[in-house]
């Protein structure tokens, strides 16, 4: 009985750890016949485990979703890390996530061995989340979790996508889009930061990848049909979404040098402001975007940064302009006749 129960366990973990089984794959991992684990898959059923089986040679088993959530198998990491997600879960950028976060807490909590519950009470004691910035738009969880399944799944996806009323290109620089537009895509990854979602996805009309902002994607079923995953548009997604979201989507563009290391720039320079690479070891680049060279100049001045601009040349221009109006609101430069606004 111990070790058919020990089986079982051992079966239900490779079933949640893989999209699809063939029954031959499941008996060589168990070491048991296929007819063995035809008896087993069907113990698991009657325990309230939905298991779909289909036949064939192409077949296989495939957890299923059930009327009802069944106990779930984690190792210790496991654990921990689903503990201590759900306790830093709360203003993360997923709407009504935090009391449905503390509900789901306080089950795991309770059946956690001690050694796990002292584990995860030592890093949400001395853990403190340190939020920069307002909270972005909410993200449906409905709508974040059929993204990722989508992705998972390798099928594509319909989907109405909102763009700002001042956008003119979505988040990677492609191309232009009106205010509302229906999509269809591969879905590749989901990337967060600490304030917003994205999707990164190939899209099948423009040919080209794009990344998405979560919050303004409404799906629209059906989707599908299945496709075969493309190689990805880089190897550091997330280094790939900070440069369109921070450079890419913006009209003007920047390269400066800053005369601090990389690793104290980066307390500053979050990956949605801009994008880093080390120069040496007492400086670093920083590429970002801006609404205008004017705009980047405040946005490079307010790191409080020593700093050498790189490119455009007209960013130093717009720094001596700056530079000027600047003087003469101290007095140190006599105010330029035109310099009053009309009335």
């Amino acid at each position: 009985m111990l070790e058919t129960s020990a089986r079982l366990l051992r079966l239900l973990s490779l079933l949640q750890a893989h999209r699809e089984w063939s029954g031959a794959e499941l008996a060589d991992r168990l070491g048991v016949t296929p007819r063995t684990v035809r008896r087993d898959v069907d113990r698991l059923r009657e325990l309230g485990y939905p298991i779909n089986a289909s036949p064939g040679t192409g077949g296989g088993y495939q957890l299923g979703a059930g009327a009802e959530l069944p106990p779930l198998l984690l190792d210790d990491d496991e654990a921990v890390a689903v503990a201590v997600g759900l306790r830093t879960a709360a203003g993360q950028g997923i709407e009504g996530i935090g009391e449905t976060s503390v509900r789901a807490l306080a089950r795991l909590e309770q059946v956690l061995p001690d050694r796990l519950r002292r584990r995860v009470g030592a890093l949400n004691a001395f853990t403190v989340p340190m939020l920069r910035g307002p909270q972005a738009s909410a993200v449906d969880p409905a709508v974040l979790t059929e993204l990722a399944n989508l992705c998972r799944d390798a099928e594509r996806l319909r989907f109405e996508y909102r763009a700002l009323p001042h956008s003119r290109t979505d988040s990677s620089g492609g191309t232009p889009i009106g205010p509302q537009g229906r999509r269809t895509v591969e879905p590749h990854r989901l990337v967060c930061t600490e304030r917003r979602w994205y999707l990164v996805a190939w899209d099948l009309d423009r040919a080209d990848w794009r990344t998405f902002r979560v919050d303004r994607i409404t799906p629209r079923p059906p989707h599908g049909p299945r496709f075969t995953p493309r190689e990805p548009p880089a190897e550091d997604l997330a280094a790939y979404v900070s440069r369109g979201v921070s450079t890419h989507a913006y009209a003007s563009h920047a390269a400066v040098r800053l005369l601090v290391p990389l690793a104290q720039a980066a307390e500053r320079v979050s990956p949605s402001a801009g994008t880093l690479e080390p120069d040496g070891a007492d400086a670093c680049i920083l590429r970002a975007g801006a609404a205008s060279l004017d705009v980047m100049v405040v946005h490079v001045m307010t790191l409080g940064f020593d700093f050498e601009v790189l490119e455009p040349a007209e960013l130093t221009e717009a720094i001596r302009t700056a530079r000027d109006r600047l003087s003469r609101a101290l007095g140190e430069l006599p105010r330029r006749a035109d310099s009053v606004p009309d009335r």
